[in-house]
């Protein structure tokens, strides 16, 4: 006689977690309510009131969007396409070199390699805020402070990781396929393109995806690099909403951010599942 499935029985212990996830849930999703909340009511309500609901008095639609893509004489499409651009393009550069240097250092195994990997892994733990200043000089002696170059930059921070994941999975990788087309005729190039690539997937879905959230989000580095006259990325196209005197507009604010972070977690919630896979993959075979 077949078994059913075994009913999962609820301890005390299980409860109690259960309850506090709920409220770290809350506490993590909180703010980004108050944000879609406060962008949907007026000014003068927002400086009464943060946390009250829009009512009959308050409720303004959409015209906190309009306001905050329309505001100055900066456009926020501009920005918007800026944002678009670097992130996409640094987070593509980073998988390509990434995932190519971290085949080199599994396969190589030369003192070189290792040297290059621990270098890489060392630049994870080094503050940003110790070599910002540096690196404004810098970019601007290389011609890096503009949002075609500013990529290679994003390559340098992000490798990092991005070589510490792609070679826990590297290494999990049968040498026997290679091996296969290095026997039809493959050299290292279509070897890589055409057998390594592929089976990298999830890791470079991961990646990828983190890489992206990171770069559309940062604002010091494009803040610190870049000509704000006349390049600004979402973030800092955030901080200049402001009119005479200083005063702020926070609900054209609200609704600019709102506009920031709705397509990254869009981005994240379809693919949350690939960052799971490829990290636990990673760390299972490296």
């Amino acid at each position: 006689m077949a078994k059913g499935p075994k009913i999962k029985k609820y301890t005390p212990a299980s409860t109690v977690l259960t309850a506090v996830f709920v409220v770290i849930c809350l506490v993590w999703v909180m703010p980004i309510f108050e944000v879609v909340t406060n962008s949907l009511k007026s000014n003068a309500h927002i400086n009464l009131d943060v946390f009250a609901l829009p009512n009959a008095d308050s409720f303004v639609g959409f015209a906190n969007y309009i306001t905050g893509m329309t505001f100055g004489n900066y456009p926020f499409m501009k920005s918007a396409g800026y944002s678009v651009f670097i992130s996409v393009a640094s987070t593509g550069l980073i998988l390509l070199c990434c995932s190519m240097a971290a085949w080199y250092i599994v396969r190589v195994q030369s003192a070189f390699a290792r040297f290059f990997y621990y270098l890489c892994l060392f630049s994870m733990i080094v503050p940003f805020q110790m070599v910002m200043f540096t690196l404004t000089d810098t970019a601007g002696s290389l011609k890096l402070d503009t949002p075609w170059t500013i990529p290679i930059i994003y390559l340098g921070f992000g490798a990092g990781l991005a070589i510490f994941m792609f070679v826990g999975f590297v290494k999990g990788l049968p040498l026997e396929i290679e091996e296969a087309a290095a026997i039809d005729g493959c050299g290292p190039v279509r070897t890589f393109f055409n057998v390594v690539l592929p089976m990298l997937k999830p890791t470079l879905i991961s990646v990828g995806i983190l890489e992206l959230m990171w770069v559309w989000n940062d604002y010091l580095l494009p803040y610190l690099v870049l000509d704000i006259t006349e390049y600004r990325t979402i973030p800092i196209h955030v901080q200049y909403l402001k009119g005479s005197y200083g005063t702020v507009d926070l609900g054209a604010t609200m609704a600019v951010i709102m506009m920031a972070i709705l397509p990254i977690i869009i981005v994240y919630l379809f693919c949350q599942k690939y960052i799971i896979k490829g990290v636990a993959a990673g760390a299972v075979k490296g």
